[in-house]
């Protein structure tokens, strides 16, 4: 804020000392990195980028957070969005992640034995009520027509 009320009235930019054509600034910030003990990274204001606008997404929608940094959806789910460790060690901890609801409850030690269930699936029978089911199996699905359609767009139709 003292920056922006120091500078010039209708100033349009409060740092100017980087925005001529002729400044490099991979180099400037290659020679911070050096500085700091680090290593330069491939690709490094897009791998920054990237990262930032990983970091956004986590607090705003998507569509905003495309405009701020001023590419597309498309471009961000291909290019820039990541999926970082500590998306996984969330997903791996907490009550979300510790156990999936449609499974069951525990894992037995493998010494219970087999039920009937068990051995009828070990030798081909299947129960009751998938018998149905399995004569689909083997049948081929004819090949069918979809058009889809948009309520953004004008409907066109052929004259035929």
């Amino acid at each position: 804020m003292e920056v922006f009320e120091a500078a010039e009235p209708g100033s349009e930019y409060v740092i100017t000392r980087y925005r001529r054509a002729n400044c490099n600034l991979r180099t400037q910030l290659e020679r911070i990195l050096g500085r700091a003990g680090l290593k330069p990274w491939p690709k490094l204001f897009q791998n920054l980028r990237s990262t930032r606008e990983t970091e956004l997404c986590e607090s705003f929608p998507e569509h905003v957070v495309t405009a701020w940094i001023g590419n597309t959806r498309k471009v961000a789910r291909d290019h820039y969005l990541q999926i970082r460790d500590e998306d996984f060690e969330r997903a791996a901890s907490g009550p979300e992640g510790a156990q999936n609801p449609a499974q069951s409850g525990t894992v037995g030690s493998g010494k219970e034995g087999k039920t009937t269930l068990d051995r009828n699936h070990a030798n081909g029978v299947l129960p009751v009520e998938t018998a149905a089911c399995k004569s689909l199996q083997d049948k081929e699905m004819e090949p069918m027509r979809v058009e889809l359609t948009t309520s953004c767009m004008p409907c066109k139709r052929s004259p035929n």
